[in-house]
């Protein structure tokens, strides 16, 4: 069982879940039984993710909110007996406080995530707050036998932001070409964000951070920076209207690496892949 501490405190309401407060009040929701799932991220006094608490109560749904996390795989995969988006977001987590502004969550293999995937592993998230600051480190260990193959996998987060107005939110520092995973087809990425309100699915390669602008928020409306780090490098955009939010997701590779090896990552029997990605979060 997860230790309470001054800063981290189990609650019951409005859900079940640890709440992780830093001395300058910034907040982590996390529910560590539910795939690990940060369902809420308070800075500045306000809350910036998007979480659909009702379809969360019911557990044969699909959660809509928060940052699930997508591992071993991003996507689907034809053929393979690994769910959508693979199994991390469906299996419980261990939580551990860092520091005053950091906790951990952690991932091991078990018999059942063998059957369909069988390496041994360890994933850990460390989440770091600071003001208008998530940083999340990710560490991916092969945790097999020396004689034994690398470690494939693709990792991606999937946080839902919430925003007031779709129609009045903007993306800047995406390239201008894109592939929309509807179709599966290369997009010129202006067209897609000019569907937001109709929802879009798309995945580009930036070069630089990507922001999200809200510009309907009140205070002269908010913003999102998603800064990320090579091989956490590629931007997902998912919209779905009505819902007031946008998904903007750092992956490590497109759908389908698994299969096709297309920027797969492999980490050798003993060894230990850290990943990074920072989101910044600010008013006017």
């Amino acid at each position: 069982m997860t230790p309470s501490s001054p800063f981290l405190q189990q609650r019951s309401e409005p859900y079940p879940h640890w709440s992780f407060t830093t001395a300058t009040g910034d907040e982590l929701r996390v529910v560590p039984e539910r795939g690990g799932l940060v369902t809420g991220w308070r800075s500045g006094g306000q809350e910036w993710l998007y979480f659909d608490a009702e379809r969360y109560a019911d557990s044969t749904k699909s959660t809509r909110g928060g940052i699930p996390v997508l591992f071993p795989i991003c996507g689907g995969l034809a053929g393979s007996p690994l769910p959508q988006h693979g199994f991390a977001r469906d299996l419980p987590w261990q939580l551990e406080e860092l520091s005053e502004s950091s906790v951990r969550l952690r991932l091991v293999d078990t018999d059942a995530t063998r059957a369909v995937f069988p390496h041994a592993f360890s994933l850990e998230l460390d989440y770091r707050l600071t003001p208008g600051c998530l940083a999340i480190t990710a560490r991916i260990s092969n945790t097999s036998a020396a004689a034994s193959p690398a470690l494939p996998f693709s990792l991606g987060l999937h946080p839902y932001f919430a925003v007031q107005d779709l129609a009045a939110v903007r993306l800047e520092g995406l390239p201008e070409h894109c592939f929309d995973h509807i179709p599966m087809a290369e997009a010129a990425t202006a067209g897609q964000l000019e569907r937001l309100t109709t929802g879009v699915d798309f995945l580009a390669h930036p070069s630089s951070a990507v922001r999200l602008v809200d510009a309907a928020a009140p205070s002269g409306g908010r913003w999102i920076s998603m800064e990320t780090q090579a091989p956490l490098d590629l931007a997902v955009v998912w919209t779905e209207p009505p819902r007031p939010m946008v998904c903007l997701e750092p992956w490590t590779a497109p759908r389908g690496a698994m299969a096709s090896g297309d920027r797969l990552l492999q980490v050798p029997p003993g060894e230990t892949l850290e990943l990074a990605c920072t989101y910044r979060a600010g008013v006017g």
